[in-house]
């Protein structure tokens, strides 16, 4: 069935005189008549009796008048949708997180990019690399703010954003707060809490070996909270990339003798043709100049999580 002869038959059953229901549809008499007997002849019988001056529904016509109704009101709302999200209103935008990922570089952004745009719903998703990687490709994602140490998928575009350092992380009153900078040997023995979702957790683990350096493992978790949480307590110490810090308390050191970075990038699928909202973000994202790290630690991070 065609929406616009239901819509003629909406105006016919509104007005019950077709010349009347034509000038609502703003179309000819002629027009709205055959469109109507079209629709008849698809539901197999009429829809209205016209007697002398008067004309009213037959039983079918009352029948599938409000089925009809609900028809077009659902079509109606559809293309409002469209256009609504057509202009950036009541439209979305999914965006993952890896899960490792701190807040603080993109806080800010995400603050003004919903000043800009009020009208898109943005969710966000916190996962693992190898999980918004597979979110991204069955098309659950639009996009996604990741690390991975290995090459992409072949369908996922990286666009690099920044790079971070992995520091020691520690208490205030560990020997390593009184330090500038230390070396990997010197984590040789020392109390660690173990990042899970670290995934940067092969290399590091490389760079111990390579000097001999053997961990006390006293904690593992997924949650990163937790696990700053517990290194600024005073329980052990761990790798940290520097901008993920958020517990207050915290005291950061870089790594002297083995500088281990990783590489923040935006990560969507290649060839699939982005939404309006995605668009928007990636404009606000590429005018963001992101900072690169300095050699000063203390740089990038709010100064309560620095003695």
């Amino acid at each position: 069935m065609d929406l616009r002869e239901m819509g003629y038959f909406l105006a016919a059953s509104q007005t019950m005189h077709f010349t009347r229901a034509a000038a609502l549809c703003g179309v000819t008499q002629p027009t709205l008549t055959r469109g109507i007997q079209k629709l008849e002849k698809e539901l197999g019988g009429p829809l209205f009796v016209r007697e002398g001056g008067t004309t009213h529904l037959t039983a079918l016509g009352r029948m599938v008048l409000p089925r009809i109704e609900d028809i077009v009101a659902r079509s109606r709302s559809v293309r409002k949708q469209a256009s609504l999200h057509l202009r950036l209103q009541g439209s979305d935008l999914r965006l993952g997180i890896m899960c490792s990922l701190g807040p603080s570089r993109f806080g800010p952004l995400l603050g003004r990019f919903r000043d800009a745009q009020p009208g898109i719903d943005l969710s966000l998703t916190d996962a693992t690399p190898d999980r918004l990687a597979e979110q991204l490709l069955q098309g659950d994602l639009d996009a996604a703010l990741m690390v991975q140490p290995e090459a992409y998928h072949e369908r996922l575009r990286a666009e690099p954003l920044y790079a971070e350092r992995f520091l020691v992380a520690c208490a205030p009153g560990h020997p390593f707060a009184q330090r500038k900078a230390i070396a990997m040997r010197d984590m040789d023995g020392q109390t660690y809490l173990s990042r899970i979702n670290c995934e940067h957790r092969d290399v590091l683990g490389s760079h111990l070996a390579a000097v001999g350096a053997r961990l006390v493992h006293a904690c593992r978790s997924e949650r990163e909270d937790w696990i700053q949480c517990l290194v600024a307590a005073g329980m052990g110490v761990c790798f940290l990339p520097e901008f993920s810090a958020v517990q207050a308390g915290l005291v950061l050191r870089p790594v002297e003798d083995a500088p281990v970075a990783r590489q923040v990038c935006l990560v969507t699928v290649s060839g699939r043709r982005w939404s309006g909202p995605l668009a928007r973000f990636v404009e606000a994202l590429r005018r963001t100049r992101f900072a690169t790290p300095a050699a000063n630690d203390q740089l990038h991070a709010p100064r309560a999580l620095f003695r």
